[in-house]
């Protein structure tokens, strides 16, 4: 699951959350809008920590190049 992903679902679980006055026999909408933004924002910590993983190996080098003078 990605960041786009994670971002989603806590938008949506927060959606359902707050903004959805419905009721559906059998289904807590309120349960299933924080049980999405948990694994949201669940998903988002653990992406955030691969890609902060991922970053610690780059290492930037400056590439110099010479000119022989006499050319």
């Amino acid at each position: 699951m990605g960041v786009g992903v994670s971002l989603i679902l806590v938008a949506a679980g927060a959606i359902l959350t707050w903004a959805v006055n419905a009721t559906v026999s059998g289904v807590d909408i309120n349960t299933i809008g924080v049980i999405l933004m948990v694994v949201g924002a669940i998903g988002l910590a653990i992406s955030l920590l691969m890609l902060a993983q991922a970053n610690r190996g780059v290492v930037a080098r400056d590439r110099v190049i010479e000119r022989d003078p006499y050319l």
